[in-house]
């Protein structure tokens, strides 16, 4: 009977605090990106792209950002490129800081569309960019991220992201 009613007092203390524990525990945080810049795709010469798009991004940790993004690259005449990645953004700071360096790695594919002789030709190919930057916080729900980018297809690319936080 004893052990029985400290149990219970032991249950009944314990109780309240494991309910304030796990309301500590915060969901990834969501943003919306939206980017801009330059591309230039390595050829017989640079053939220059600008370059607009956006994504989401979720903070599953402290120092790692992922998402989707979605980048359309504009060439001369009809030459377009489409771009869908998996990215992935590690903090060499924590993200909660105001300026952070970031090293940036992604994957997916790519969509290419010209005209040669009158023709529409398209193709689509596996894609992977690396490369880094620096998020710099601008108030505590937007930051802006300018980043250096290299990849497949080859290219070299110059963006600014913008980030806007979900509440």
């Amino acid at each position: 009977m004893r052990a029985r009613l400290v149990s219970q007092a032991v249950i009944a203390i314990l109780c309240p605090l494991a309910a304030s524990a796990g309301a500590q525990s915060r969901p990834p945080t969501a943003r919306v990106t939206l980017t801009g810049g330059y591309a230039g795709f390595v050829d017989d010469s640079w053939i220059n792209h600008q370059v607009v798009g956006g994504g989401a991004e979720w903070v599953v940790t402290p120092r790692i950002a992922v998402g989707p993004e979605l980048l359309y690259m504009i060439g001369p005449r009809v030459d377009r490129d489409l771009f869908v990645l998996g990215m992935a953004r590690f903090g060499i700071l924590p993200f909660s800081r105001r300026v952070v360096p970031v090293a940036i790695a992604g994957g997916g594919f790519m969509v290419h569309s010209d005209r040669f002789n009158g023709r529409t030709f398209r193709s689509a190919e596996g894609a992977f960019v690396f490369g880094g930057g620096a998020r710099v916080g601008v108030t505590p729900n937007v930051y802006v991220t300018p980043e250096l980018t290299m990849g497949w297809e080859p290219h070299v690319r110059a963006s600014v992201n913008v980030g806007i936080t979900l509440r």
